[in-house]
């Protein structure tokens, strides 16, 4: 459990009246979760940046087999990453444990950038790596998150932290390919082992500031010694929310599926019919898909902007839970009686940014009740391992329902099915927190 903290008493800054508006913000608390949301916002901004130089690489070296073939390198790989990563918070404290993995990565960088400017093929060795990059990396900073906020600041919060990483995704996404075209795919690696350099600098900022108007006393404590896998395995809450991340993402990615081969019917049957305009298959599908992110990305801001604050204060973490599965009862219900377009391509944005706004920041919540070991050692497990493993899980999937010639409503039972699954593992979880929380909330009480 994280301690106590004590939050200085005072009256409120400009800005945090200011950032009162978007969640509840306490005197003094304003300037740390604006420098966090700042921080997460260069995370996947970079990351975002970095997709673009990933896919430029493996697909032109490589092919897309080889980029299917990667996807389950990068699970192998973890289960090497994870332990390594234990084995290191288990010796240094949270700031030297942030800062050394960050700059570890930034440093593959510069060396990624030295090899590809010497003529060497790096596409598949850069695709392993930023899989588990953008995992650990990110899977850290809300462990940290998580380690400076107890359960009830974090839950008011972290739907502004969580706006940050909305518009970093957003902005990385928009602003990568006028880099990629200014920079080339090489520079592009040494301006982001700059950014990820200065990502430290603003960690150490907020934990100093943090230091200086809380009782952090385990800040200058290592981490732990029980590894990820092991404190999964032996805490049933924390084995629930690992479950999560596996059901959660495989119900995600063959919806993703079943999207992309509606899609291309779609795209087949407009050039048919002759109502394509001249436009070509590929001219279809990626016109599609530019409006379909563009409306799910839109959403995401939104819902973080307006809806988390207002679901975490009302419903509470755990009833915010509830949202995600809830919807995707609904959608894939719908579509197991009427696959059509029009309906996949609703239900697609509703659920992608619900999961990205409402569901990511309410997943990261869980852990604000939980040891310091399971912030930082299991969360990494979950958040890279078991949420790869899902992938793993639905390429499964797919490929026993090409086997057995299922369309899209035998895909959309499969996953309602799932989402049974799923919504028995919120139970589950809401129970626990339920139990984990109690003690804290009888203690505000009194």
């Amino acid at each position: 459990m994280t301690p106590p903290q004590t939050v200085d008493a005072g009256d409120k800054t400009w800005l945090d009246r200011v950032l009162s508006l978007f969640t509840e913000v306490h005197a003094g608390e304003g300037a740390s979760a604006l420098l966090l949301a700042v921080n997460v916002f260069w995370l996947l901004a970079f990351y975002y940046i970095l997709k673009t130089v990933r896919e430029s690489l493996i697909l032109s070296e490589g092919g897309a087999e080889v980029k299917s073939y990667a996807s389950a390198g990068q699970a192998l790989l973890l289960l090497l990453v994870i332990p390594a990563y234990g084995a290191i918070a288990a010796r240094v404290n949270r700031v030297r444990l942030i800062s050394f993995v960050s700059l570890f990565f930034a440093s593959h960088l510069v060396i990624f950038y030295l090899l590809g400017g010497a003529g060497m093929k790096i596409g598949v060795a850069f695709f392993l790596w930023i899989g588990i990059f953008n995992l650990v990396i990110v899977a850290q900073f809300w462990a940290f998150a998580n380690d400076l906020y107890n359960n009830e600041r974090g839950k008011r919060l972290f739907p502004l932290v969580g706006l940050g990483a909305s518009l970093g995704a957003w902005l990385g996404a928009v602003l990568a390919s006028a880099l990629f075209t200014a920079l080339g795919p090489y520079r592009l690696l040494l301006f982001s082992a700059v950014g990820l350099s200065l990502c430290v600098l603003l960690t150490l900022w907020v934990d100093r500031r943090e230091r200086t108007r809380s009782a952090v006393a385990h800040a200058d404590a290592p981490i732990g010694r029980k590894g990820g896998f092991q404190l999964v395995l032996a805490d049933r809450y924390v084995f629930l929310i690992a479950m999560l991340a596996v059901v959660l993402n495989v119900v995600n990615t063959v919806g993703e599926f079943i999207l992309g081969k509606v899609v291309v019917e779609h795209a087949a049957q407009t050039i048919a019919s002759g109502a394509a305009n001249g436009l070509s298959e590929g001219a279809i599908i990626g016109r599609f898909y530019g409006e379909f992110f563009g409306w799910v990305n839109l959403l995401g801001f939104l819902f973080q902007l307006v809806l988390v604050s207002r679901i975490f204060k009302y419903i509470g973490v755990r009833g915010a839970l509830f949202i995600l599965p809830v919807i995707a009862t609904l959608s894939y219900g719908l579509l197991a009686i009427l696959p059509v377009l029009g309906i996949v391509r609703i239900a697609k944005i509703l659920e992608n940014s619900t999961d990205y706004s409402i569901q990511n920041t309410a997943r990261h919540a869980l852990f604000l009740p939980t040891s310091r070991e399971a912030k930082y050692n299991a969360q990494q497990a979950i958040d890279s391992f078991f949420w790869r493993a899902g992938d793993l899980l639905q390429a499964l999937i797919v490929y026993v329902g090409v086997q057995l010639a299922f369309g899209i409503r035998s895909y959309a039972t499969v996953n309602l099915i799932l989402v049974m699954v799923w919504l028995g593992l919120v139970f589950g979880i809401a129970r626990e927190h339920k139990k984990l929380t109690g003690t804290e909330t009888a203690e505000k009480a009194a």
